[in-house]
């Protein structure tokens, strides 16, 4: 148990161009998904020190909601009330009934911005608790346990794959072996391909936040009728295979063009799936050139679309300026890659309350 107060700091990248998403399922029950880790990250900082005589054991301040309330362990009580998945990774992992501890969490990604953002901050909370107790998890462990509070806990529907760029970060190829057990295999590059695939690689927020739909339970039906063995699935697979490819070629254009039929792919689900507001998107990106895009996470109404740009800056910059005259909805977020996934250290507190000394 921590003696001294200190303060405990986690972050973990978002992911986006999850290519061959909808594999890392139950109903698909084996997959092949490619994605990409990227900043901008969550953080969550933990301030804890010996309870003493704090009035409550457990504070969260959700800073993108402007909530800041006590935590009572679930048996207190009958149900997660104002944020259940946070609510559910703190009982989860627990605090110390000994240890009083503030919890916030931001992220600069807007919410429901179909880049695994959830899944992001269970990592870097998860990462963040378990440093209240001894042992620590390994990065595999971090992306199981936020799976299993999201499906097991809350009774959510969830792939792996987001968990698992959240752990690892990078540029990852995923090979679920069997639900939810999987091998994540990072792409290493050259410093010019990654420099490069930094340089055009376009994030665009649609404005509304996403969320599951009834469109989303109709694919999901669809998909589990049909089983593992089911064509769509495994043209989405191919779409994972070929990216890794590209990139291991530095093939721009190849992975591109993977983008790109993996989003028809997408639409063939159901046309939904792909938003008439990323379809707008999809025309202007055309038309300035870009090699390819791919509508983030399961596609539908909201969420966000990644786009591949061609070699020249200005036609980037030109394309992203129509993006936002189109409507004003319509937001670039800038995003650079991680080379890193969940990374957690710690600062001790002097008397005064002055970070002192740093652990890792």
């Amino acid at each position: 148990m921590l003696a001294t107060p200190r303060i405990i700091n986690s972050v973990a990248p978002i992911r986006v161009c999850d290519n061959g998403g909808w594999t890392d399922t139950w109903f698909a029950e084996r997959g092949c998904i490619f994605n990409i880790g990227v900043y901008p990250y969550v953080e969550v900082q933990i301030e804890v020190q010996p309870r003493d005589g704090a009035r409550h054991r457990v504070i969260l301040n959700a800073e993108n909601f402007g909530d800041r309330y006590a935590v009572f362990p679930r048996h207190e009580r009958h149900e997660w009330i104002q944020h259940p998945l946070l609510e559910a990774a703190i009982d989860y992992m627990g605090v110390p009934e000994g240890l009083a501890a503030q919890i916030s969490i931001y992220s600069e990604a807007p919410a429901g911005c179909s880049t695994g953002t959830s899944a992001s901050v269970t990592v870097a909370l998860i990462g963040a608790l378990d440093q209240l107790t001894p042992g620590r998890l390994t990065p595999l462990e971090v992306a199981y346990a936020a799976h299993r509070i999201e499906t097991e806990m809350l009774g959510q529907q969830s792939g792996i794959q987001d968990q698992l760029c959240a752990a690892y970060g990078g540029i990852n190829y995923i090979e679920m072996f069997q639900y939810p057990y999987a091998a994540v295999s990072q792409i290493l590059v050259p410093n010019p391909v990654w420099w490069e695939l930094e340089r055009r690689l376009c994030l665009i927020f649609l404005g509304r936040s996403h969320s599951s739909s009834a469109v989303h339970e109709m694919v999901i039906h669809g998909l589990e009728d049909a089983g593992p063995d089911n064509p769509q699935l495994e043209r989405l697979r191919r779409e994972a295979r070929a990216s890794r490819d590209a990139v291991y070629a530095g093939d721009f254009a190849a992975l591109g063009q993977a983008m790109i039929r993996n989003t028809e792919a997408q639409r063939a689900l159901h046309p939904a799936l792909v938003s008439s507001e990323a379809d707008q998107i999809i025309e202007i990106a055309r038309a300035h050139g870009a090699l390819g895009w791919k509508v983030n996470g399961a596609g539908g109404e909201g969420g966000s679309i990644t786009l591949l740009c061609g070699a020249s800056m200005s036609r980037k910059r030109a394309m992203l300026q129509a993006i936002e005259e189109t409507n004003p909805l319509f937001q670039n977020i800038p995003l650079y890659l991680s080379r890193y996934g969940l990374r957690v250290w710690q600062r001790e507190l002097d008397g005064a309350g002055r970070a002192e000394g740093l652990q890792t």
